[in-house]
């Protein structure tokens, strides 16, 4: 690709970020367009694995690199989920999705905020938030994304980073569905304080635990303990980095069976009343799993609903793609959804610098993409198809 045309990208969130690092090691331009007025304020846990760290390796700087490996979380003493009934007994074990872990460094999980300060380092100028886009045009061989406040910006490639809801495939691709998979699941954190630690079940050293009880309450929970703290990390590694303090916790993903709200009042409840509610669909449950319940932070706890993608149809090359959950968004179970992004921005970088037409390049990194991410897609949407009413 010629490094004089320009990329844009809509949306900053891990894929886009990645993508924009990676493009600017490559000496090639890019600008961000995002709708939120900065970074999320909050974090959660994400699970990365070598297919997510090496993306990381491949479009970073390597002190940024090294930054995250510094601040993601300890290893565990098995990388693989651990499956637990709800009275605390260890039913089975599950291998993460995705390659052989590094063995000297393995991957592990990071706080989602922290990852996007670190992906956002040294973008300045080249990220603007608080800016959405509201649909695209094509100009001769150009680009032009159309601007919310009514301006535009032109460029040679458009990047669907956008998320689920993506704008950009909405345009590109109208005819993809998005699949509900839970109307009421609540994204949480326990502070790890000493009287957690005190009855957490061992499992919990084993990296993420899975629960689930025969009403179809599902607990997904992972400590984030991390190598080193952000400020160390900083202090000893990129001291013009900022990176907010983050606290060791138990990040807390509690899936609900009719707690008898609408979605409008799912999501307008006050935080305590939804805390009420995870204790309530808990109380039949071991005593550690009910303090781990019990020390959930109401300010940390948000209503949200899982939703997937279904497979889109096959479209053809042109100067518009996609990345990440704008197009191949899939369950969370899998643990998969962050590194099937990053790997994404990665191979596109990839696709975007080599020495080859664009358009085969670019045909290269959709096909593949596809072929990596849609039989997880497929498999989800049999799962689905095969679920007990």
């Amino acid at each position: 690709m010629n490094r004089d045309q320009h990329v844009l990208i809509v949306g900053a969130g891990v894929g886009g970020l990645c993508l924009a690092q990676g493009l600017r090691r490559a000496g090639v331009g890019c600008s961000v367009y995002e709708r939120s007025p900065g970074l999320p304020g909050e974090g959660n846990l994400l699970h990365l694995n070598r297919e997510g760290g090496d993306a990381l390796r491949r479009c970073l700087p390597s002190r940024l690199y090294e930054l995250y490996v510094a601040t993601s979380c300890r290893t565990p003493r098995r990388d693989l989920v651990v499956l637990v009934d709800h009275l605390g007994r260890e039913i089975g074990t599950l291998p993460h999705v995705g390659p052989a872990n590094d063995p000297v460094t393995p991957h592990t999980s990071v706080h989602r905020r922290t990852l996007c300060q670190i992906l956002l380092a040294g973008l300045t100028g080249t990220v603007h938030f608080g800016t959405e886009a509201t649909g695209y045009r094509r100009d001769g061989g150009d680009i032009v994304l159309e601007l919310a406040d009514g301006g535009s910006a032109r460029g040679t490639l458009l990047v669907g980073a956008d998320g689920i809801n993506s704008t950009v495939r909405r345009r590109l691709l109208p005819a993809v569905d998005v699949v509900p998979l839970v109307q009421h699941a609540l994204l949480t954190q326990a502070p790890l304080t000493d009287a957690l630690s005190a009855v957490l079940l061992p499992a919990f050293e084993d990296s993420f635990v899975m629960v689930r009880d025969a009403a179809g309450t599902h607990l997904a929970a992972g400590l984030f303990q991390p190598r080193s703290s952000p400020e160390r990390a900083t202090a000893a590694i990129a001291p013009d980095v900022r990176l907010d303090p983050v606290d060791d916790y138990v990040a807390v993903n509690l899936e609900l069976t009719g707690p008898g709200l609408g979605e409008a009042d799912f999501f307008r409840a006050p935080r305590e009343f939804l805390h009420s509610l995870m204790r309530e669909a808990v109380r039949d449950w071991h005593p550690g799993l009910r303090g781990l319940v019990d020390c959930v932070s109401p300010p940390s706890i948000t209503p949200r609903t899982i939703r997937m993608l279904s497979p889109a149809p096959l479209w053809p090359t042109g100067n518009v793609t996609l990345l990440g959950d704008a197009i191949h968004a899939m369950p969370p179970k899998y643990g998969h959804g962050a590194n099937s992004t990053l790997r994404d921005a990665a191979d596109l970088v990839s696709a975007l610098t080599a020495d080859a037409p664009l358009p085969e390049s670019l045909a290269r990194y959709e096909e593949a993409m596809r072929a990596r991410t849609f039989p997880l897609l497929e498999k989800a949407i049999a799962e689905l198809d095969t679920a007990p009413p």
